[in-house]
């Protein structure tokens, strides 16, 4: 009788262990796909918002301002380019002219943590692009001198950064690439001509930019229609 019912008491410890740990395991947050890509954003009410269409399909508006930034991020961790300069700052020495719009650029190759290999991209560029009234953002990138490369649609790099590699998928992310990001300084490009290459920006602090976070909506729309990009690509490639 006595140990009838120790065994039945083990087996209610044991279901008891089981149920326990399933329960754990179906409650356990599944890990975020994370990918090391260049992110297209818009600066909208003196913030950054990850584009909703791709920069071959966007037109700005004179006056806005394009952003792009390099580095690993997923749904939680959406990257934005590390300063905000305003459209006065980066256009402040380009002349309005008849037939044109002016759009601000920013280009943020990220931190050393953000590449395949911990090396150092470029260092950030602004620029004021003065073009057709048609130009698409992708319009932008050229008139502003840079050099792409491009995948399906997909830029992939800009200035030769990175020179390898596209929308990749990382798992896990280095613990030195989730480390939150620190603002960074720009100076304004210097007076050109339109449409002719912008200058390359310095990091010598005489303009203090602030970085902020992207709205958690934004964010991962933004990066969930990556993902579903990177799956269609992966399944082309299959």
């Amino acid at each position: 009788m006595k140990s009838t019912r120790h065994a039945r008491l083990r087996r209610a410890a044991i279901i008891l262990i089981l149920v326990t740990a399933a329960g754990a395991f179906v409650a356990a947050p599944a890990q975020a796909a994370a990918y090391r890509y260049w992110g297209f954003f818009h600066q909208d009410k003196g913030a950054w918002a990850f584009a909703q269409k791709g920069p071959a399909q966007t037109i700005p508006a004179d006056g806005t301002v394009d952003g792009w930034r390099f580095a690993v991020a997923d749904e939680s961790s959406v990257r934005t380019p590390r300063a905000l300069p305003t459209f006065a700052t980066l256009c402040a020495g380009t002349a309005a002219k008849a037939g044109t719009k002016r759009v601000g650029l920013l280009i943020d190759f990220g931190r050393p943590a953000d590449s395949a290999d911990g090396t150092t991209g470029p260092g950030p560029k602004a620029a004021c692009v003065a073009v057709p009234p048609k130009a698409t953002s992708s319009d932008i990138l050229v008139a502003a001198g840079t050099t792409l490369r491009i995948d399906k649609s997909l830029t992939c790099g800009i200035n030769g950064w990175p020179k390898t590699g596209c929308g990749d998928p990382v798992a896990p992310v280095p613990a030195a690439a989730a480390v939150p990001d620190t603002a960074i300084n720009i100076s304004a490009p210097v007076a050109k001509a339109a449409a002719s290459p912008a200058a390359q920006s310095s990091d010598d602090g005489s303009n203090t930019t602030r970085w902020l976070a992207l709205s958690g909506v934004v964010a991962l729309v933004g990066v969930l229609g990556f993902a579903a990009w990177r799956r269609g690509r992966d399944a082309t490639d299959d």
